[in-house]
């Protein structure tokens, strides 16, 4: 079998590369933990766009390109479909399923910053969880706003935001204490429809909180698509 080329970004990726053998590569941009407990090839950075892509598809003869990447990493998506196409090879997709609202939620989609900063401004005291995206805009928060930020790392605030590092699963509890504590009246949040960052949409039900949810983008197609690790798993198998 040829090496496959696994691009990660969602915690599904890590199952699959758990399963893969020697042979195989699985890619990560960087951030985050890197895994040193594989038995497959780890590899960490960008590959400069869809030609280096491909570039790397030849020369290391990848037989397949499995995307799993996050479900906003438009351009990695793009890149991959397009990088198989050039070479020959196919691309699979793991997709993960968007999140519903529910009954009792009050969530309100914005397609860009410029539609939430707009939605935002009736609100005091929003909690951002879009990563690190905040960040560039600090200068920016209106004199009546408190912003928390929660990103996988901790880094400098200002007096009007402080920047939380945490990383998922999160316990509802601590969701609770966190929105108690920082006096939580918005919750801003990608709608990646992981399980391990769900509570907060739970507890801003609880609180009779609204969501701000940053649209998903349009991922480019892939040859086959999953919705689930084990349907990739045993598509693997039968190869």
């Amino acid at each position: 079998m040829k090496p496959i080329l696994l691009l990660g970004g969602v915690t599904e990726a890590l199952a699959i590369a758990r399963t893969l053998g020697p042979q195989h590569i699985y890619s990560l941009a960087g951030v985050g933990r890197v895994p040193t407990d594989l038995t497959c090839q780890v590899r960490v950075g960008g590959y400069g766009g869809v030609e280096g892509l491909a570039q790397f598809v030849r020369d290391e003869h990848i037989g397949l390109i499995l995307d799993a990447t996050h479900p906003y990493a438009a351009q990695i998506s793009h890149n991959a479909a397009q990088a198989a196409r050039l070479c020959g090879v196919p691309c699979w997709a793991l997709r993960r399923p968007a999140w519903r609202p529910q009954a009792g939620d009050d969530w309100r989609e914005v397609a860009d910053w410029a539609e939430l900063i707009e939605a935002l401004k009736p609100f005091k005291r929003p909690l951002f969880t879009l990563g690190r995206e905040p960040l560039q805009h600090l200068d920016e928060i209106p004199q009546e706003q408190f912003w928390t930020l929660r990103a996988l790392e901790v880094y400098p605030g200002n007096e009007r935001c402080e920047v939380i590092g945490a990383r998922g699963p999160f316990l509802i509890e601590d969701e609770r204490a966190l929105f108690e504590r920082q006096k939580i009246d918005v919750l801003i949040s990608k709608n990646s429809g992981s399980t391990a960052t769900e509570p907060k949409l739970e507890v801003a039900r609880e609180r009779g909180v609204p969501v701000l949810v940053l649209r998903r983008p349009v991922l480019a197609a892939a040859d086959r698509e999953f919705t689930a690790v084990a349907a990739v798993l045993q598509a693997l198998s039968s190869r």
